[in-house]
């Protein structure tokens, strides 16, 4: 902008003159103001650019807040563990996923917690400490929840918070946060192995029980034994004599349940010495022998082991052949076959098998028979098969079963031969 006037030419008007003065005064306060209007101009421009500049930040800023909140929001929705925030004490603000599932509501329905979670919340609200509560669960199962507490500090709460409770969001208040942690499986292993801890307190009460009971009895048993055996060697009549064998067949039975639960609750090393294995098959046809004919059990022991020494309890390798001829005894009722067979493996290796021709073992059953407690026959303590296995582990050996339904059962002992230098 640029003010001039022209100056009056007039001869008779000089310097002096009020009319020349004006115009002069006028002439210097338009140059001023030309010079004011190009300093405002150029501060206008500069706080054009500085608001150009401003305006780019605060759209960054923005962009960078709207990122940050979308992060957050999904860090909260992906967490493992609830987030419930109230606000003013009673509203629910806040509920992301994980929370509106352990609570059982969604966001609209925040507003009707149930009475157990409410209170689980004061009472976290007002100790500080976690405490645990149980919620109906889906089904009929019970899901545990524990509950933390969190004081926030805020003037509001973000009302563009996807899992903000709107309507009440703006309100100008203290914050809590509440962590829910479900923690039902940790709940239910707790309180498996407490009734495991119980169970074993039981089953040890009835190891104890049933030892002493075995101990009482053998006792005796063994003059019962030494009796029916005197009477054995006696001169009786044929009918007695079949009564006295019939008497030792009971006996033996009995004496075998005894050492059963004996060796499978107390059982130390076995007293490892030089035992010819024919020697042991010997024994075992002449003493299974009335045992098989009161079962009406034909008996045949092939003996390939005459001369073959191994380093064994002797007693404890009885024990595991009687059981095993005593369980196909069982099977066998109406009668049948048995047969014990011993063979030299060569390098060092003995296998003893026992095989009937009673009704075979399912293969369901087949990998659970050597489990104690385990049998299919009521009335049995499911000991037998279980006293085999830990005292042939405990011989450095092996034992397996084979079997078809409906074509009897073979079990095959391992051994090691020979005598340690």
């Amino acid at each position: 902008m640029s003010l001039s006037f022209p100056v009056p030419r007039d001869s008779a008007l000089d310097a002096d003159h009020p009319l020349a003065r004006a115009f002069a005064s006028f002439t210097e306060a338009a140059g001023s103001l030309e010079r004011t209007y190009g300093q405002l101009q150029g501060q206008v421009a500069h706080l054009r650019q500085e608001l150009e500049v401003t305006n780019r930040d605060l759209a960054k800023s923005l962009e960078e807040n709207h990122r940050i909140r979308e992060r957050l929001r999904r860090i909260l929705e992906g967490l493992p563990c609830g987030v419930l925030v109230v606000e003013g004490g009673t509203r629910i603000a806040i509920l992301n996923p994980e929370a509106a599932r352990l609570v059982g509501a969604t966001v609209e329905q925040v507003a009707a917690l149930p009475p157990a979670l409410a209170a689980a919340l004061e009472q976290a609200r007002e100790t500080g400490e976690e405490n645990e509560l149980s919620l109906p669960g889906a089904g009929a199962e019970t899901a545990w929840v524990a509950v933390r507490h969190a004081w926030l500090e805020e003037n509001h709460l973000d009302t563009s918070h996807p899992y903000a409770n709107r309507p009440n969001a703006n309100h100008a208040d203290s914050s809590s946060v509440f962590i829910l942690r479900d923690v039902s499986e940790a709940k239910k292993l707790e309180q498996e192995r407490e009734r495991e801890r119980v169970q074993v307190r039981r089953q040890q009460a009835l190891v104890e029980m049933s030892a002493l009971l075995a101990h009482e009895i053998r006792n005796p048993l063994g003059s019962l034994e030494l009796f029916a055996g005197l009477l054995a060697e006696a001169s009786l009549d044929e009918d007695s004599r079949r009564w006295v064998e019939h008497v030792q067949a009971g006996l033996r039975t009995l004496a075998a349940t005894v050492n059963n639960v004996l060796h499978l609750h107390n059982t130390p090393q076995p007293e490892c010495a030089a035992v010819d294995l024919g020697q042991l098959l010997d024994w075992a046809y002449e003493f299974l022998l009335p045992l098989a004919k009161q079962a009406r059990v034909e008996l045949q022991v092939i003996n390939g082991l005459r001369g073959v020494v191994a380093s064994a309890d002797r007693h404890r390798l009885e024990q595991v052949l009687l059981n095993l001829s005593l369980n196909a005894f069982r099977f066998m009722p109406g009668g049948g076959w048995l047969s014990i067979q011993g063979r030299d493996l060569g390098a060092g290796g003995v296998e003893i098998s026992v095989q009937d021709t009673g009704p075979g073992i399912a293969p369901a059953d087949l990998p659970r028979i050597f489990d104690a407690g385990f049998s299919t026959r009521p009335g049995s303590s499911g000991l037998g098969l279980a006293v085999c296995r830990k005292i042939v582990e405990q011989h450095g050996g092996a034992i397996s079963a084979e079997s078809r339904p409906g074509h009897g059962a073979a079990f095959r002992l391992h051994l090691r031969a020979g005598v340690p230098a």
